[in-house]
């Protein structure tokens, strides 16, 4: 399927979000702050529909906060990704894989649950993880921008460290494979504090250090999310959150969480199903949602804190990305 609408995609700001298996980025492909789409690239922590569009909804109760129904979102609302397109004055970001209703005229989100930056060599329902990892996003980016040009034209998980050298390489490669068809401003989140090692956060900014060489004109922003996680997880009662490892919607164990049933499972009791991971009574009390991602008041929260670049090196807001370290 063609993309809708994509005529009237424009230069933008290109976001890579994720959790542990990815190095979250953003990066702009404009000369100024004004960004009238938005090109995403991740996993769970950003996905808005792909993994769902591929391989099944995301069940009930995911989305009960927000859109009152399951939206392809591993979370009960919104997600980061959702409150930065907020920010900007654009749409809620549609999934490159989702055929029914999707609109791309300010940009896609090619995001998928469950993606890594190394590709699986194992299926998903082997390992979990989805089979759309960081090169075949990549992938799907450059066919959706040749395609959009043509209609255009037309008027129609680290398991050691030894891994993460590898990790960082395929990283910067995409990096610079954006920067080499336009991307000019680059807003890089380390990755949370949950089995983060500091050995990795040291290796990725020096690998945010060689770009800033090998990248001249790219205006490079770091943005430590390990701090800003670690702060809210450590001081939760402090910004009115309670429990702070326990998840809202699960069933067992120490933390509500059984890896078997997860948030939305259901049994069969008399030839009924009943569902016996449900969610907590107020989320918006809650950081994680479902054992692996955070509820949507958490999402906002680290939101609010990274808007302004107050966790920024160089301290530059978001609105301020394109100029990056060139910002005074």
């Amino acid at each position: 399927m063609e993309p809708r609408h994509s005529r009237h995609i424009k230069p933008g700001l290109f976001i890579w979000m994720a959790s542990l298996p990815f190095i979250p980025i953003i990066l702009a492909a404009a000369s100024s702050c004004d960004f009238p789409a938005i090109f995403n690239f991740g996993d769970s922590n950003s996905d808005t529909g792909g993994l769902s569009a591929a391989f099944g909804q995301a069940p009930s109760p995911n989305g009960e906060t927000y859109f009152h129904h399951p939206a392809g979102r591993y979370s009960d609302g919104r997600l980061v990704i959702d409150f930065i397109a907020e920010s900007l004055g654009v749409p809620y970001l549609s999934a490159y894989l989702d055929s029914v209703g999707s609109n791309f005229s300010h940009g896609a989100n090619f995001a998928t649950a469950g993606s890594t930056i190394r590709p699986q060599n194992t299926t998903q329902s082997q390992s979990g993880y989805s089979p759309i990892s960081l090169n075949v996003q990549s992938v799907q980016y450059s066919d959706f921008k040749k395609r959009s040009q043509i209609i255009r034209s037309q008027g129609g998980i680290f398991e050691t460290l030894q891994m993460f050298p590898d990790i960082l390489g395929q990283f910067s490669d995409v990096v610079t494979q954006i920067y080499a068809v336009g991307g000019r401003t680059f807003w890089i989140h380390n990755t949370g504090p949950v089995g983060c090692l500091p050995y990795s956060l040291d290796r990725l900014k020096e690998a945010v250090g060689q770009l800033r060489k090998d990248l001249p004109q790219a205006a490079i922003t770091y943005v430590d999310i390990y701090s800003l996680k670690y702060t809210l997880i450590t001081r939760a009662k402090e910004f009115g959150f309670e429990q702070p490892f326990i998840a809202c919607c699960g069933h067992g164990g120490k933390y509500n969480f059984n890896s078997q049933r997860r948030c939305g499972a259901k049994i069969t009791v008399n030839g009924t199903e009943v569902v016996i991971a449900s969610s907590c009574k107020d989320p918006s009390l809650r950081i994680i949602w479902d054992g692996v991602h955070f509820t949507e008041a958490a999402n906002k929260w680290i939101f609010e804190q990274i808007v302004n670049g107050s966790f920024s090196d160089p301290p530059v807001p978001l609105k301020m990305a394109c100029h990056g370290s060139k910002h005074p």
